[in-house]
């Protein structure tokens, strides 16, 4: 049952959205439409993330990861990165954005490492996910969370368990012991998590910026009608690029993004899932019912 008690409405919503980084072909990025897209993101609202799953960083080199920071530096906006090791987030701090410890061997030890870190960045996020969207997540125990709450650079964590139970926990514990920190849903398939006071880090945004900033303003307005009615096409799309395999709703974000017009192909680099041939026709159906495609 739905803790009722955990309810925010008029909330003000924090979005960040994992910026797809679309390719022109297996090995080349479209870093057009990559830049495109992280100022329309941000133009909507929400504050890019990059160097993200969504973004394939597991499968980009270093000199791919270093040209992602560099170019959405030169743009002027806001945003977050992943990083995966104290050298990157020394990086992405320089750069001016705030680092997201990306799930490594470097961190499996979670509160050491992320105290280490702490002595080297004024404002972090921590970032918790399911081994199905990598196989270097995890998931943490509760007092884990609680020892991480207790970081003061840590400003807030991604939990990517695709759960509401976990979430809801963490929700409880921050409100008992650090109400400011963020707790950044990455709950694809339970986007309405934002109901309860989390905030959200999602991929299924990249689908859809303005809908998800729109659908932010109207809970915050108190329109409840228009959130909702927003939060179920959303939630739609959501349920269907996030089914099994859950790592292809990539080439989902690719096949959306050439359907809405913001990149000109489907391509995904070597290495990950696709869908079949028939997804465009599901996707510009759903688009079609939603009403962000004619």
């Amino acid at each position: 049952m739905a803790p009722l008690d955990l309810l925010r409405p008029g909330r003000a919503i924090t979005g960040m959205s994992a910026v797809l980084l679309p390719f022109r072909s297996t090995t080349e990025v479209d870093w057009r439409a990559f830049e495109a897209h992280v100022v329309r993101t941000a133009s909507a609202g929400l504050t890019p993330a990059v160097n993200m799953d969504t973004g394939y960083v597991h499968l980009l080199s270093g000199q791919q990861r270093a040209e992602v920071l560099s170019r959405t530096r030169s743009l002027g906006v806001a945003f977050v990165a992943g990083a995966f090791d104290l050298a990157d987030v020394e990086t992405v701090q320089a750069l001016g954005g705030t680092p997201i410890i990306f799930p490594s061997a470097a961190t499996q030890d979670v509160v050491p490492a992320y105290q280490r870190i702490a002595e080297h960045a004024d404002r972090f996020l921590g970032f918790e996910l399911s081994p199905l969207f990598n196989p270097d997540g995890h998931i943490w125990e509760l007092d884990v969370y609680r020892a991480v709450l207790a970081i003061p650079q840590c400003v807030g964590a991604k939990h990517s368990s695709l759960q509401r139970q976990p979430e809801w926990d963490r929700l409880r514990l921050r409100d008992e012991r650090r109400p400011d920190f963020m707790v950044l849903t990455g709950n694809d398939l339970a986007i309405d998590m934002v109901m309860y006071g989390s905030d959200y880090l999602l991929g299924l945004s990249t689908f859809a910026p303005a809908e998800f900033a729109e659908r932010d303003r109207c809970w915050a307005d108190g329109d409840l009608d228009g959130f909702h009615r927003l939060n179920d096409g959303l939630q739609w799309l959501g349920a269907t690029v996030f089914r099994p395999p859950v790592p292809a709703y990539r080439h989902d974000a690719a096949l959306v993004m050439q359907l809405r017009g913001w990149a000109e192909g489907d391509a995904t680099p070597d290495g990950a899932p696709r869908r079949a041939a028939w997804e465009g026709e599901l996707l510009a159906e759903i688009g079609r019912a939603i009403g962000w495609l004619t």
